[in-house]
């Protein structure tokens, strides 16, 4: 199309799969005044490059859900269009040659058939019937997932770039945008070296050149380039046309047929970041040159499982610099910087297998306000502050590029670009053998070794009992029997302030917060369906005032959502204090007599009671103690001035050593909390979870006469009943519960675990998920089933309980 509109209601900023994709599904929504710029021709940038597998399985039900999407589009997309995809659902296999990894494997096939998926495990002779090329004699077994397959990146973006014109979008292209007009935060148009577009959203898919673009308008895209190489052969005998896909993570690659041929191609443990000054001018339709010295180590990886290679001539090496990202996760939504400013961006080299379900969620997005589901893992509000430094970035994303065909182990951290945020008792808790985790760059203690005993503070992962297990056993057993002293000064906290604070709250708060001074509230915060957006701690500490606790992965995420939720015309001012103050977690049983014991003020339950929050003096400093717990027992949050944490920390320490006070980490927060039931956002709630399927219920204020943001939603849910609802299970201490196994009732499947571990006071294996039957879910259907729980493809027997497994009655918490 020649001439260019001068109005649209959205732009697309990227012509390759993932630009195109959005443009298809806006405008089969309705959206026929999208707009699609590319600035040389599409597909030009990364997604004419792409390898093309198509996988489906993550480790998240919804991005599982997403990626099948995508194979259901390219099924259909080629009649639709009439232009060839090269899409073939040939499979896809994968490897396991360490007992390891088949237990690796084995969880993942479990995980599959909790969200849907078929994958059949296999034996080295079945697999090498599927692909009969390679040697099988180190395979202990394989996996299969019959619905994956292939396609060729640029016909199935040319596809759907017709699909998109067919349905009313328009595709431009040699068309650059060289700037965005924003006035008073306001977006009202792109400038394009053809003219400017008048414009009420941008959606930003320009794949690599995503950051450095977002940067200019205050966005934060956290992706950096990398080389990535693969090999296709000339033709060769022996290689079927219905070959499957194969990925064989112990040597680091992958493979798939290539008319007659193969690509290889795999994740160096040593990636090589490409563009670190910036990506240079005019680099469009463009490779790399070939680096076979850095590639020769996947060829000697793969020369051991497909001998064939070693004769096979070599057509081309590949070098495509490809956006990857620090977790490994693509990176789609609103920007909380900047609003009606939408990326999609940073898919890691599965960009083809993203790009339908990618395109689907993220024009719903721009269509709705809201993703179609919950999309939390991939959502660009889940990075935060070390994420504007790109050298951080590239750091990170170095690791997890080389980590991406490595064993996935549970609980398994980061080890790059640390320490970064550092809490003021950093140094004093790791000279007391702390073994640290990090979120969101901040460190936080996970567990804590006994060096006396000789114990590390280095964590060795497996899929069974892990070396940590035992000494957060003992930090648990303190926080039931004496006293725990936990670093929590991660914790995200914000300042609500202004005339209008308490109405601001009352709206978006799902709980009453219209309390006295002085009254602490638990609260969700929900979406118009009812769904949990935010979970989180509201402290009223004067008429117009109000102290926000939320957890430290969602400090981007839930500062946006209170923020953009504030109704129009109210006056009141959020403002994040995390770095301005430290947050130290006294609990257990001798919680009182040692927080007594440090300051003069009444910390009686008649004074002080459950539920509420005042300053009192401690070691000279005025300190925020809130009445509250996460583990299920008495304690207080002792919130105060950085400047005090290491003279607090001392001073109760020393005041509870005859008591039994210990420190004690994150993982056994996990553990206390999975006894007492108390759920966490992210596994267990989130936004596609009502309170009233959660069993949160009653920290709803629907017996006021309130208006609250997601009310009519729960009060339709509390009538008609639901058709799922969170369930605590149990099962032999001998059974490692990680989350995703799948739960059977009566013998048919019925959901999957949000979370898992173990329980040290019960001495059982714990795990918490939604039981599902569309003709609804209530208290008696839970307690009369009988139920099993897939684990690594074994079924287990397991109990049912709607109550906690520990105080119930919240006797110990509010002693």
């Amino acid at each position: 199309m020649s001439e260019l509109p001068s109005t649209a209601k959205a732009v697309i900023i990227g012509g390759g799969i993932i630009g195109c994709s959005t443009a298809y599904h806006l405008a089969r929504l309705g959206w026929t005044d999208t707009i699609l710029l590319e600035r040389n021709k599409l597909t030009s940038g990364t997604t004419f490059h792409a390898a093309g597998l198509v996988g489906q399985l993550r480790s998240n039900a919804n991005i599982t859900q997403l990626l099948g999407y995508s194979v259901d589009l390219y099924n259909r997309i080629e009649q639709e269009t009439g232009l060839g995809t090269g899409w073939k659902m040939n499979g896809g296999l994968r490897l396991a040659c360490t007992e390891e990894r088949w237990t690796e494997v084995k969880r993942q096939a479990t995980t599959a058939h909790s969200f849907g998926l078929e994958m059949n495990l296999l034996t080295p002779k079945e697999a090498q019937e599927l692909w009969p090329l390679m040697d099988v004699s180190d395979v202990i077994g394989a996996a299969f997932l019959p619905t994956d397959g292939q396609a060729n990146p640029s016909d199935i973006t040319q596809a759907l770039a017709k699909g998109a014109r067919m349905a009313g979008a328009k595709l431009f292209e040699d068309t650059a945008v060289t700037d965005i007009e924003i006035e008073d935060g306001v977006i009202r148009a792109v400038i394009t070296d053809a003219g400017r577009i008048e414009c009420e959203k941008v959606i930003c898919c320009a794949g690599q050149w995503t950051r450095a673009f977002a940067r200019r308008f205050g966005v934060n895209v956290p992706l950096v380039s990398m080389e990535h190489q693969y090999m296709v052969t000339e033709p060769f005998d022996g290689v079927p046309a219905n070959l499957p896909t194969l990925r064989d993570p112990d040597r680091l690659t992958y493979y798939k047929e290539e008319v007659g041929g193969l690509v290889m191609g795999g994740y160096e443990p040593n990636p090589i970041p490409w563009a670190v000054d910036g990506i240079p001018e005019g680099f469009h339709y463009s490779l790399l040159d070939s680096n076979y010295e850095h590639f020769e180590q996947l060829m000697e990886l793969s020369l051991g499982r497909v001998p064939a290679l070693e004769s096979a001539g070599i057509k081309t090496l590949t070098n495509g610099p490809e956006s990857f990202t620090p977790d490994g996760n693509f990176i789609i939504g609103e920007a909380p910087e900047q609003r009606n400013f939408f990326v999609g961006a940073g898919f890691n080299a599965f960009g083809i297998a993203a790009g339908g379900g990618a395109g689907m969620a993220l024009a719903e997005w721009v269509h709705k306000g809201e993703p179609p589901f919950d999309l939390w893992s991939a959502d660009i509000r889940r990075f935060g502050r070390p994420h504007f430094d790109t050298d951080w970035v590239r750091t990170r994303t170095v690791e997890a590029y080389g980590k991406h065909y490595t064993m996935s182990w549970p609980h398994e951290e980061h080890d790059s670009g640390r320490p970064c945020r550092k809490s003021p008792l950093y140094d004093i808790l790791k000279a007391h053998g702390a073994c640290f985790g990090e979120k969101l760059g901040w460190e936080r203690p996970n567990w804590f070794a006994d060096t006396a005993r000789g114990e590390t503070p280095e964590d060795i992962y497996s899929f069974g009992r892990q070396n940590w297990f035992d000494a957060v056993g003992r930090e648990h057993a303190a926080a039931r029997n004496a006293a725990v002293l936990i670093d929590q000064t991660s914790f995200a906290k914000f300042l609500l302030k202004g005339p209008d604070a308490l109405d601001a709250l009352t709206w978006i708060c799902a709980n009453d917060i219209d309390k006295p001074v002085g009254a602490l509230t638990y609260t969700q915060m929900l979406n118009d369906h009812g769904g949990i957006e935010c979970d989180l701690t509201v402290g009223r500490i004067a008429h117009d005032e109000f102290y926000i606790v939320t957890g430290t992965g969602y400090a981007t995420h839930d500062f946006d959502w209170i923020s953009r939720n504030i109704p129009a015309g109210m006056n009141c001012q959020l403002v994040d204090i995390t770095s301005a103050n430290a947050v130290l977690s006294l609990m257990g049983p001798n919680a009182r007599k040692i927080l007594g014991t440090v300051t003069r003020d009444d910390v009686s339950n008649a004074a002080f009671p459950f539920g509420t929050l005042r300053t009192i003096g401690i070691a000279g400093c005025p300190v925020r103690a809130l009445r509250v717990t996460y583990v299920g027992e008495l304690g207080w949050e002792l919130h105060l001035p950085v400047e005090y944490a290491q003279t607090v920390y001392q001073a109760i320490m020393q005041a509870g050593e005859p008591l039994g006070l210990v420190n004690a980490g994150y993982r056994a927060i996990e553990s206390l909390r999975l006894e007492k039931g108390y759920r966490a956002w992210g596994a267990d709630i989130g936004p596609d979870h009502t309170p009233v399927e959660s069993g949160l219920g009653w920290a709803v204020k629907l017996r006021k006469n309130v208006d609250f943001k997601g009310r009519d939603a729960v009060k339709a849910q509390k009538e008609a009943g639901v058709k799922k609802r969170l369930v605590c299970f149990t099962t032999d201490p001998d059974v490692v519960l990680l989350g995703r196994e799948t739960i059977y009732r009566n013998g048919e499947r019925v959901g999957w675990l949000s979370s898992g571990g173990f329980g040290y006071t019960v001495g059982k294996s714990i795990g918490f998920g939604y039981v599902r039957c569309a003709d609804g879910v209530d208290a008696d259907y839970v307690t009369a089933g009988t139920y099993e729980l897939e684990v690594a493809t074994e079924r287990v027997a397991a109990q049912a309980t709607l109550a906690p497994l520990y105080d119930p009655k919240m006797d110990r918490v509010k002693a």
